[in-house]
């Protein structure tokens, strides 16, 4: 076990008063650092950066960024689901510290897709299928992961495998329409 104490902070950020979101952060004494490449290889669309000993990385909408001594995350409905999610992200890195004699460590700088990067990969029919007016819209909805794969129905087509696969490469938390094991 990497980080077994650690205080918790839940507040409401400083650039959103009155916001019906919350951030929250975790602060512990030992340096996470050296799992950092191990996250790297294991959390899908991860964006590490080496030289800042950081990762960033979305789930289920929220923002989390894992420093050298804290962990952070943003856009959480309440204050007890910003302790859970902390709780669970604690978690990710004593199972992964746990676990890395089987993981190989990625020290691959990486960088979010921009949602134009994504667009060039759907099948730009503007279908609405998805629930949004442009293929545009749902590339802005993938890269802030308020969007899944699965909402993109023409994807499922074999003449789009190819983009699906690039595209369950980069986008975050894309579920399991047609996913590589």
């Amino acid at each position: 076990m990497l980080i077994d104490d650690y205080s918790v902070e839940v507040f409401t950020p400083p650039c959103e008063p009155g916001a019906e979101r919350y951030a929250a952060r975790a602060r512990f004494e030992v340096d996470i650092s050296e799992i950092l490449p191990y996250l790297n290889a294991t959390l899908r669309g991860a964006v590490y950066l080496p030289d800042a000993k950081a990762l960033t990385w979305k789930t289920g909408g929220h923002n989390v960024a894992f420093h050298s001594f804290e962990i952070a995350t943003s856009n959480v409905e309440d204050r007890t689901e910003a302790e859970e999610e902390l709780t669970g992200l604690i978690d990710i890195v004593n199972r992964t510290w746990d676990g890395r004699g089987e993981i190989e460590a990625d020290h691959t700088p990486r960088r979010r897709p921009t949602p134009m990067a994504i667009f060039k990969l759907l099948p730009n029919t503007n279908c609405k299928q998805c629930g949004e007016p442009t293929c545009f819209s749902f590339a802005l909805k993938l890269c802030a992961s308020q969007r899944s794969l699965a909402d993109c129905p023409p994807l499922t087509a074999p003449e789009h495998a190819a983009d699906l696969a690039a595209l369950q490469d980069v986008v975050i938390d894309a579920p399991s329409v047609g996913r590589r094991g």
